[in-house]
């Protein structure tokens, strides 16, 4: 009976051994088959399409500056009705669009918050694929305070070449030369104009207003209401009276974060390797940010219902990090708070007080 057992055993074995080495042997060509529905549903996913009526955040970069491998430059999408509205362009931010099906192809229009390079990085690849890959006859809009002028009319210039070498290989069916770079929109903000709507159209209006980023002047952040529903996004600021104001009764606030405490141990590593000047630019950044606590207290004043943070500062390699990060904010305000990841996804149904969380880079695949 026991030498049967060991046949059955030894039978089965050489079985799997020998299906296992088929699969194995098979594998590009599984691989293949995997590929080709992978990319017969990226095609067919219509990302916005497929949403709900109205007004939807995701976070197509929530890092900040300093290197992290889990987060791309600051960039949030905003979309309202069918419009897609991209909030500063961090670096890597254009390919995050993609993989959580917000394609620059159907970027409506692009809102700067202020010239700091980690803020325009990628906007020069994501006004290029907006065009080549949705053969775009218009420019796309780009809105920003005064000297965004000078920021688009440079990324132009420094991907004008690149242009025709698409036009030449393509041909202008597939990228109308009509539709390359950006359309600067400048707007006047300072005291004497804190607050300028930036468009105003039936169920859709949006707000630009004046934060305190100083020395970087000037410098906004942005609400969009949408049917009923609103997001205010407050690009890098320090505490600001007027984002207060801007952000009160809002559904959603994406807010910048900044932990003194964690910055703090960077500095002191900064300081025992000799790295004299990153130690002063971890001093000189306290100053133009806002701590999560303090974001916190604003969102419970202004009767916020989410706090969502984002451009985290420092990079958090381990989650385990995000109390500290945090420090007593969910003491401070009462309503939901998340540390935000790039494609973290928040959807507002319009006509609803609905606040769904998903991650767009987790399942849309």
């Amino acid at each position: 009976m026991m030498r049967r057992l060991g046949v059955v055993i030894a039978v089965a074995a050489l079985v799997a051994l020998g299906v296992g080495g088929t699969l194995w042997a098979m594998r590009g060509v599984l691989a293949e088959r995997l590929f080709a529905k992978i990319y017969d549903h990226a095609m067919a996913a219509d990302g916005i399409g497929d949403l709900p009526d109205g007004l939807h955040v995701g976070l197509c970069g929530s890092g900040s500056p300093m290197p992290d491998p889990t987060r791309a430059g600051p960039c949030t999408a905003i979309v309202a009705g069918r419009d897609l509205f991209i909030v500063d362009s961090g670096t890597g931010s254009t390919k995050n669009l993609s993989l959580m099906n917000l394609p620059p192809a159907q970027v409506t229009s692009i809102f700067i918050t202020h010239f700091h390079s980690d803020h325009i990085a990628d906007l020069g690849e994501l006004m290029l694929q907006r065009w080549a890959s949705g053969a775009a006859r218009t420019q796309v809009p780009v809105y920003g305070p005064t000297g965004v002028e000078t920021v688009v009319q440079g990324f132009n210039a420094a991907y004008v070449l690149d242009s025709g070498y698409r036009i030449a290989h393509h041909g202008p069916k597939v990228v109308p030369p009509s539709g390359f770079g950006g359309a600067p929109r400048p707007f006047v903000i300072d005291p004497a104009t804190p607050t300028v709507t930036v468009i105003d159209k039936p169920g859709l209006k949006v707000t630009a207003f004046r934060v305190d980023h100083g020395p970087v002047k000037p410098a906004v952040g942005y609400l969009f209401v949408y049917k009923g529903r609103r997001v205010v996004v407050s690009g890098d600021t320090a505490p600001s009276e007027r984002l207060e104001i801007a952000t009160h009764g809002a559904d959603v606030l994406v807010h910048e974060g900044l932990a003194p405490n964690l910055v703090e141990l960077q500095r002191r590593a900064a300081i025992a390797h000799g790295r004299t000047n990153l130690a002063a630019i971890f001093h000189d950044i306290l100053g133009y940010h806002t701590t999560p606590e303090q974001a916190a207290a604003i969102a419970q004043r202004a009767g916020v219902r989410y706090l969502l943070f984002t451009h985290v500062i420092p990079p958090l390699p381990l989650e385990a990090l995000e109390g500290p990060f945090l420090g007593k904010s969910r003491q401070i305000f009462h309503g939901p708070i998340r540390v935000g990841h790039d494609g973290d996804f928040l959807t507002l149904p319009a006509g609803t007080t609905e606040i769904r969380r998903s991650n767009r880079l987790k399942t849309f695949l």
